[in-house]
């Protein structure tokens, strides 16, 4: 199931906070959040982010993935394996930013299941995660150039902040065990 918001939305904190509350409902153990994305270009860092900014929020969540300490391709294969060892019972929840349609600009997409970090710019990566987080910061190009010429970072900021604090007012919702 993929539930859709608009970042511009003033549901869509709540919104995103409710659906992940009931992907997560389940499962009493604290979830983790792999935030996939590079700071070297606009469009691939909205995860990025999105991890800086639950850290400075103090989130008490395990984050991966920052703009500090980026969680890249090369590093997804390694940064999965250690994931599932350091943390096996947590849900995984998996962000990144996408690219879409020109209609879907600013949309948020949560999902339950594994994400195909990449797919949108025709990379083979593994899918990693058991919820997705998708960001739509760039329209989808045949060149595939759009993620990083064409993306405004006042779009992908306000976005990560949407993120966020919907992640935060889940974790203060919730009471998880560590």
């Amino acid at each position: 199931m993929e539930y859709t918001f608009n970042q511009y939305s003033r549901f869509a904190k709540e919104g995103i906070c409710h659906v992940l509350h009931n992907m997560t409902k389940d499962d009493a153990t604290l979830p983790v959040f792999v935030c996939i994305g590079s700071d070297l270009m606009i469009g691939d860092s909205l995860a990025p982010l999105v991890g800086t900014m639950l850290r400075e929020k103090n989130a008490p969540a395990f984050v991966y993935g920052s703009l500090q300490s980026t969680v890249t391709a090369k590093e997804l294969s390694a940064a999965g394996k250690f994931i599932r060892q350091t943390n096996p019972k947590g849900k995984r929840i998996v962000i990144d930013a996408a690219v879409g349609d020109r209609n879907e600009l600013g949309l948020i997409k949560v999902r339950s299941g594994p994400l195909t970090p990449g797919s949108g710019v025709h990379k083979k990566l593994p899918p990693i995660g058991d919820i997705s987080i998708l960001g739509i910061v760039a329209e989808r190009s045949v060149l595939s150039y759009s993620l990083s010429d064409l993306t405004r970072l006042k779009m992908v900021y306000c976005m990560a902040q949407t993120i966020s604090d919907a992640v935060c007012l889940l974790l203060n919702r919730i009471k998880f065990v560590i």
